[in-house]
């Protein structure tokens, strides 16, 4: 039996998941991790945090493996998903970071951002990267450290310094400092790397005053990076030893969203995903060549095999199952998050309560960063069970204006809209939120059987690249569904819902 491993580093936790040939999963550990709040609209991780935390847990599913009967030479390969755009710098020759890695969330870099969209930089920015001019991409992440850490920008012109998102920081640390890579869906969240020739751009280079010498190599997405050797699980917090560990080749990296689309099988144009986590991102596989939006969304890279080019358009909605986590800490409207579809089922319907759970802006397709969040249509019989049905709606809601804007770029295109939606992450489990979608959609939404497609993704490519796998024909065989939800509202009150829905909207950006 072929197995994989693969190492799944989130914004709030590193997972590591073990998968047999078929995408089954036979062992996983999770640990959290730390955020840190040095000021206001700032968001920092510990890099060694994130690799411990990393190496730690793939030590404990190894562990359970062996525990289960298993001989651990059935191990194939490593593939790597991460949080994109958290941005890492580091010393070469120490291997130690010089100041915390600036995560995705973070904002101080917003007052550079902005000069530049002043300048009129926005048209060759997105013609180059697909990307808007903002804080979130790590492009300003590491001008930022360059400039502000004392000596980082001196150290990298002489070649001391490496820069990487988070792949890259495993990945070094996985091969003992060997190898400096990435792959280009990584790369293509920076705002640095050119997705028309799938190459570091010198024009942006110099618009952000970045010496190429911190840059890590780019390839494929499905590719032999390098080798973590069996030392390297040595130094864990457990202590205990594993026997008979093999030298492992990282064959697959991805950034977690294109991963996700990867483990959804998600290898032809036309082809859609939703990930329901803290916020949501949806991908629409756009083929071949790289899809330009009309309606606000970005276009990326997706995971790509070597030798073949592959894209897709995205739209990132920042408060998604965060808004439960508001309902529980900030509303105290209930003790846990698994309460929320028993409180929202209390009640019928939303009363006509709308919440737009702007906390930081709104992402695709509106991209307004000065929205807060906003509670509208109260009346005196709504009550809490009627704002936890909205809040959780909200989440529906977003993702559906994310689809019709990708539908309408897919049709613009000569596509057609897109006819189903698959579903993930930890939200999709929600069956009341899962049947809202498809009312508000009027297409199926689709569960699979392993809703870890993420780590599930990052596996598939390393299988690829060592030979588990034939090609993603065979990848795609292995997709089962595990539920579908098929709309049942009339398209005439699901329209209405949406139109209401963007009556809020506008009402919270006018604030």
């Amino acid at each position: 039996m072929a197995l994989i491993l693969s190492l799944d580093q989130g914004t709030s936790s590193s997972r590591s998941v073990i998968f047999d040939e078929q995408g089954r999963i036979l062992a996983s550990a999770q640990i959290e991790i730390r955020q840190h709040y040095p000021q206001p609209g700032w968001v920092e991780h510990d890099p060694l945090e994130l690799w411990a935390s990393q190496r730690d847990t793939a030590h404990a599913a190894m562990a359970q493996l062996h525990a289960k009967g298993h001989d651990l030479r059935e191990l194939r390969g490593i593939g790597i998903t991460n949080q994109r755009e958290t941005t890492v710098l580091w010393r070469r020759d120490t291997g130690l970071p010089v100041a915390r890695a600036i995560v995705w969330q973070d904002r101080r870099a917003e007052a550079q951002c902005a000069q530049w969209r002043e300048q009129g930089l926005s048209d060759m920015v997105r013609d180059k990267t697909g990307l808007v001019i903002d804080a979130y991409f790590s492009g300003s992440k590491l001008q930022w450290l360059l400039n502000h850490v004392d000596g980082a920008r001196e150290a990298a012109q002489r070649g001391e310094l490496a820069f990487g998102t988070v792949d890259s920081w495993l990945l070094w640390n996985l091969t003992g400092g060997r190898v400096h890579a990435t792959d280009v869906s990584n790369a293509s969240r920076t705002m640095l790397f050119n997705i028309h020739t799938n190459q570091w751009d010198e024009d942006l280079l110099k618009l952000m005053d970045i010496p190429h010498s911190v840059l890590p190599a780019v390839h494929a997405s499905s590719h032999l990076f390098g080798e973590a050797a069996a030392s390297v699980w040595d130094n864990t917090s457990s202590g205990s030893a594993l026997p008979q560990l093999p030298t492992l080749p990282v064959g697959g990296i991805a950034g977690d969203q294109q991963a996700a689309l990867f483990g959804q099988a998600g290898f032809e144009a036309g082809l859609a995903k939703n990930t329901y986590g803290t916020g949501c991102f949806m991908l629409m596989h756009t083929g071949a060549e790289v899809r330009k939006s009309a309606n606000g969304l970005l276009s990326t890279a997706a995971a790509q095999l070597p030798g073949q080019r592959a894209y897709a358009l995205e739209g990132s909605v920042f408060i998604g199952g965060a808004v439960v986590q508001w309902l529980r800490d900030g509303l105290q409207a209930i003790r846990a998050a698994s309460e929320v579809q028993s409180l929202a089922e209390s009640v019928p319907d939303a009363g006509g309560v709308m919440f737009v759970p702007a906390f930081t802006g709104l992402g695709a397709p509106y991209w307004n960063t000065d929205a807060r969040g906003a509670i509208v249509g109260l009346t005196r019989g709504s009550t809490v069970a009627h704002i936890a049905r909205a809040a959780l709606e909200s989440i529906a809601f977003q993702s559906a204006a994310l689809l019709q804007a990708m539908s309408r770029d897919a049709v613009a295109a000569g596509g057609r809209p897109v006819s189903e939606l698959r579903v993930d992450g930890g939200a999709c489990v929600n069956n009341l939120l899962m049947q809202f979608q498809a009312d508000l959609l009027g297409i199926p939404v689709v569960r699979p059987e392993v809703v870890e497609t993420t780590a599930l993704g990052a596996a598939y490519l390393a299988g690829l690249a060592t030979g588990v796998y034939a090609d993603t024909t065979t990848i795609a065989r292995l997709w089962r569904a595990e539920r579908t939800f098929y709309p049942t509202l009339p398209r005439e009150r699901a329209d209405e819902l949406m139109a209401d829905w963007a009556r809020a909207v506008r009402q919270t950006c006018a604030n």
